[in-house]
């Protein structure tokens, strides 16, 4: 008798199927105990993943035996058909990967053409993310009194935005105080004056206070149109706190920029979310992070619970411009061993950024500088490295 191959997965339901046959002798809570024991011990995602290839795959379109035609079309080189994306049945995962391998080598060859056709460079820019407070303010504004009371340059993002394009830096302005969607209500009507025949009195009285009180509520509205229209506020999902949202922007975005250089800047609340950063995702910020400048920042390095090497690295990348009445940039004692603290220039806690924004860019130039001479440096300490081994190689050769 010839006995079929069984696959894992395939295996896995005989096993499944044989215990249930071997428990079924046992009363019930025994069976539901060792059924429940049986299901706990197999992980039927990774039997499935057994019976996968290895997801490895070429790096080139040749490779891939694929090519553009004269019309622009990707057509396979022997068969001239299209990309078929389930090139193997029943292993969707495989066939997923395969297509994200050959989306990465279409990337880089339209970066090409770009180079070539279009004669563009290719550059990667520095990032500069900005973080406002929390309240009422959102994307790109610092302070809402300071826009209606004195000006748009002081109470809002524009000037850092501006500047820091005139510097070649890409930006990104998050909005972390817009957490809830305002969805309307129905409006409320006029209660019916049509009254139910044969009605008890009790309720009949019962259902007067009622409707007085609807019908006072809508005469309240008509006198104060304020009052006219109902709200719902619905969360959004992921981004119901600052916290929540500065960490979100990060995974989806920053992370996955090109850019290589990134710094921050953090009024107030913001400060205490970028930590809030940094205690999750502190490997990514110190790979990524240049530079942050925090402006009167609420964070703090004990109630966050940040740990001793993001108190090392925010005492070597950041600094807080806090209000003060001494003049600008004078450094302050700090009270916590987070970061530098010096002065904004003025004791208003909303102007201290618009105060120090010379000062910000001028800390972000030098540490850009230092960055790229440090890069400089390397690059040719690896070039010297990499020739005389080179010429060493060639010598002991001959």
């Amino acid at each position: 008798m010839l006995i079929p191959q069984l696959s894992a997965a395939e295996s896995a339901l005989c096993i499944l199927l044989i215990g249930m046959a071997q428990v079924g002798g046992q009363e019930d809570g025994e069976k539901t105990t060792a059924l429940k024991d049986l299901l706990s011990r197999i992980d039927l995602d990774e039997l499935m993943k057994k019976d996968e290839p290895p997801f490895t795959f070429p790096k080139t379109l040749e490779e891939f035996e694929y090519a553009f035609n004269e019309h622009g079309q990707l057509r396979h080189i022997k068969t001239g058909e299209p990309f078929i994306f389930n090139a193997r049945e029943d292993l969707h995962r495989w066939n997923q990967k395969r297509y994200e391998a050959l989306g990465e080598i279409i990337t880089q060859y339209v970066y090409e053409l770009l180079e070539t056709k279009c004669n563009l460079t290719k550059a990667i820019l520095p990032l500069l993310v900005l973080i406002q407070g929390s309240g009422v303010v959102r994307a790109g504004q610092w302070a809402r009194r300071l826009i209606i009371n004195q000006d748009l340059d002081s109470g809002t993002q524009i000037p850092f935005i501006t500047r820091a394009m005139e510097e070649g830096y890409s930006v990104m302005v998050l909005n972390p105080n817009e957490n809830f969607l305002e969805v309307e209500k129905p409006s409320s009507t006029l209660p019916s004056q049509t009254e139910p025949l044969d009605e008890p009195a009790e309720k009949k009285e019962r259902r007067d206070d009622k409707e007085g009180k609807k019908r006072r509520e809508f005469y309240e509205k008509y006198r104060n149109p304020q009052k006219e229209t109902e709200t719902e506020r619905i969360p959004i999902r992921e981004n119901t706190s600052s916290e929540e949202h500065v960490l979100y922007v990060w995974d989806h975005f920053v992370s996955k920029a090109a850019a290589k250089n990134v710094f921050i800047v953090a009024h107030s609340y913001g400060g205490l979310s970028f930590v809030e950063l940094m205690n999750h995702r502190e490997t990514e910020v110190r790979n990524k992070v240049c530079a942050v400048a925090l402006t009167d920042s609420a964070h703090n390095i004990w109630l966050q619970e940040t740990s001793k090497s993001t108190q090392d690295w925010m005492q070597q990348h950041c600094c807080n411009w806090v209000s003060s009445p001494e003049p600008l940039d004078t450094p302050l004692d700090s009270m916590l061993p987070d970061c530098p603290r010096v002065s904004a220039g003025t004791e208003r806690h909303e102007l201290t950024s618009w105060m120090s924004f010379d000062s910000i860019f001028r800390f972000f130039s030098e540490v850009l500088e230092m960055k790229e001479d440090e890069e400089a440096e390397e690059t040719s300490t690896n070039t010297v490295t990499t020739r005389s081994s080179s010429l060493k190689s060639k010598h002991q050769d001959l």
